[in-house]
């Protein structure tokens, strides 16, 4: 009787893939079979990617994509329903999940870098939530947007806050309280998305778009996002006060010095992102 050696589990590949395009880091939600949901796992990886994008100088903007027909389906609704099993029927773990999902949505809006979305399928739920959280996106003609939860009895909360900063009231409110998805032109038509381009060409769009943000001063751009964010929450008295603190503070940089003296003399500036 021949014996056969057992054999070796095969490696699973990377949830997260980053691939470096010239000064822009892309980052690939690689669980396709999973429909790229947001797992505790991957919300990690997204979260200490984003970390090492602020504090790396050669990177100046980040694309966010995704492999399979799915942009992102949201939570993992298999590993939040296995901790029902939990003594506390899994109050904490979801606490935990729903804190740290939030916390890397902000680390987005927080990161000093433009981060752009390549949407090339169906993004629901906290999908959506993430591709509202980007500071641009470019959808595929091909996807789809969604906050679903709804219709299983789950409402989408968490993505309702990056939603309705990005949309109107009355169109984040159809979304969240019917759960039908919009095309993605009808997602660029409520300001959900920047662009929609043909299937396929998406990814190339998303970093042609953030390279040209990256060709112009970091710090510049640094600044401007940070002010921005800050500005919307604000009263628009309040907006104007702070808006003219960061004018004033940019009118000081030095890039803002070579770039006025760039224009008015009609060269091409050199920025040295200070």
């Amino acid at each position: 009787m021949s014996v056969k050696a057992a054999r070796a589990p095969s490696p699973q590949p990377p949830i997260l893939l980053r691939e470096t395009v010239g000064p822009i880091a892309v980052l690939t939600l690689n669980r396709p079979a999973a429909r790229n949901s947001l797992s505790a796992a991957m919300i990690a990886s997204l979260h200490a990617e984003l970390d090492e994008i602020r504090n790396d100088k050669a990177v100046r903007g980040a694309v966010i994509a995704a492999n399979g027909p799915a942009f992102s389906a949201g939570h993992d609704m298999k590993e939040l329903t296995a901790r029902r099993t939990d003594p506390d029927r899994g109050r904490a773990f979801f606490a935990e999940m729903m804190n740290a999902c939030s916390a890397m949505m902000q680390a987005i809006v927080h990161l000093p870098k433009p981060v752009v979305a390549s949407v090339q399928g169906i993004a629901t739920a906290a999908g959506c939530q993430l591709v509202a959280s980007c500071d641009l996106a470019i959808a595929s003609e091909d996807a789809k947007f969604a906050t679903p939860g709804v219709d299983i009895g789950l409402f989408c909360s968490t993505p309702m806050v990056a939603l309705s900063r990005n949309v109107s009231r009355k169109q984040a409110m159809e979304m969240l309280l019917t759960g039908e998805p919009v095309t993605a032109e009808r997602a660029r038509e409520i300001g959900l998305v920047n662009r929609v381009v043909p299937a396929g060409t998406e990814l190339g769009a998303a970093i042609e778009l953030a390279q040209q943000v990256a060709l112009k001063s970091a710090y510049t751009v640094k600044l401007g996002k940070e002010a921005f964010y800050r500005q919307v929450e604000m009263s628009l008295a309040d907006a104007y006060r702070y808006a003219a603190e960061v004018m004033t503070e940019n009118m000081m940089a030095r890039d803002a010095e070579e770039g006025i003296g760039a224009f008015i003399e009609k060269r091409a500036p050199t920025w040295r992102d200070e």
